[in-house]
């Protein structure tokens, strides 16, 4: 024979608390039913979230790195105006001015009386800035060996003040091409209001 324990009679008291417990746990269950049924979000999935903002920024750094060339503003160069549509590519940029001749942001020779000096010549080949241009056209040809999207375009950009002498511009091009930038683009100002 098995002996069964009966619980004790609860007091009136107890038996008001125990009935309180049931009566919030059931108020609970209900709330959380309720919500679940309501599609309400408990807790928020930040993985998901980071992802896409990642994404955001990486399209947008994108799109602002191909959307224009970077041109040094300054009073020594103003280009000419024209009503051309085409857009600047990013390429080996050389700035031509009546005091100097600069690659990308680095002044390589310095004029005398917007020419080059004599000093800086051998035949129509500018010294400094064939030195400069051999060092850009290597380094683009080693980010082309390793980066088969950025192949090595030959192309460059030549912003020139209008009030630069066309045989200076010559010189420059002459020299631009015999370190293989055979395609030229010059950087002008788009004319305001259309044609």
């Amino acid at each position: 024979m098995t002996e069964e324990t009966i619980p004790a009679p609860l007091s009136p008291a107890e038996e008001e608390q125990v009935q309180r417990m049931r009566f919030r746990k059931a108020l609970a269950r209900k709330k959380r039913k309720e919500r679940e049924a309501a599609g309400e979000i408990k807790e928020l999935n930040i993985t998901a979230m980071m992802d896409m903002m990642t994404i955001l920024l990486v399209f947008l750094l994108k799109s602002f790195a191909s959307s224009s060339a970077a041109i040094t503003a300054s009073e020594d160069v103003r280009p000419p105006v024209s009503s051309t549509r085409a857009s600047p590519k990013d390429t080996v940029a050389v700035t031509v001015t009546p005091k100097n001749i600069m690659v990308g942001d680095k002044e390589v020779v310095r004029l005398e009386n917007g020419q080059v000096p004599a000093a800086q010549l051998q035949g129509r080949l500018v010294l400094g800035l064939d030195a400069q241009l051999k060092k850009e056209v290597e380094k683009l040809k080693y980010i082309a060996d390793r980066n088969p999207a950025a192949p090595f375009s030959k192309e460059l950009s030549v912003i020139g003040d209008k009030k630069v002498p066309y045989d200076l511009l010559l010189t420059v091009l002459y020299t631009a091409g015999q370190n293989e930038l055979e395609n030229y683009r010059f950087v002008v100002l788009q004319k305001e209001g259309g044609e």
